[in-house]
């Protein structure tokens, strides 16, 4: 079970068994978070690479399934051959765990308290570490820097790291909601994984509890598996 490269645009695939999900997707930290979560559910998908290199994700047909022309997208087919298209990481994830995860051993029912922290922490990731990290190492790497824009992306993104290992402490159970892992830590951690860490090494080690989080996550063999579906 696990990934089935599709060369082909698909969705449709003949005589494949329905519902299944179709995964265009890349290797990125955004484009790993479905195929994290599918490889932890457990369940066959098939997964089209499109190259951002190449800029396929700016060709005709794909911007006809998801006009933003960001990845990922995914194809749900359904028992009839229906196609729902769903852009967005977060909200691929919220629909998988709603699709797969009926015991909600990587999500929270929705409606419960828990379902609703859990959306907090995607959104604080969406709007917050997320785009600070990625600017910071925008303005990073340029030929010409600007050091007041290096120093202030970088402080934000040290200060919401800071955030998460004050949530990390308050929680006590080593997730950032409830008693297990669950959406929120899978969409922090393809931002925060050891890789992803550029100059923030030394902040990680006086964060003894995101130090841990790390760690404990990072040795998860369906995230491994998740993370290198690509390589």
């Amino acid at each position: 079970m696990g990934a089935h490269i599709y060369r082909d645009k698909g969705p449709i695939i003949k005589n494949a068994r329905r519902p299944y999900a179709f995964l265009y997707s890349w290797k990125t930290n955004n484009g790993r978070r479905p195929t994290v979560l599918l490889e932890l559910l457990g369940i066959d998908y098939y997964l089209h690479p499109v190259d951002l290199d190449l800029k396929v994700q700016k060709e005709d047909w794909y911007l006809k399934k998801n006009a933003n022309g960001k990845i990922p997208t995914l194809a749900w087919v359904d028992e009839k051959g229906d196609i729902t298209y769903i852009n967005e990481s977060a909200a691929i994830l919220l629909f998988l765990a709603d699709k797969y995860d009926k015991s909600r051993n990587f999500s929270f029912r929705p409606g419960s308290k828990e379902y609703y922290l859990q959306l907090e922490w995607l959104f604080f990731e969406l709007s917050g570490f997320c785009p600070y990290k990625s600017n910071w190492r925008f303005f990073h790497n340029l030929p010409e820097r600007n050091e007041t824009a290096v120093s202030r992306f970088r402080d934000e993104s040290i200060r919401c790291l800071k955030v998460l290992e004050t949530r990390l402490n308050k929680t006590g159970t080593g997730y950032l909601v409830g008693d297990h892992l669950s959406l929120a830590d899978i969409t922090l951690y393809t931002w925060i994984r050891p890789s992803q860490m550029d100059t923030y090494e030394e902040v990680i080690e006086s964060l003894p509890n995101i130090k841990n989080w790390i760690l404990r996550i990072g040795n998860i063999p369906e995230i491994k598996k998740g993370l290198a579906v690509f390589d």
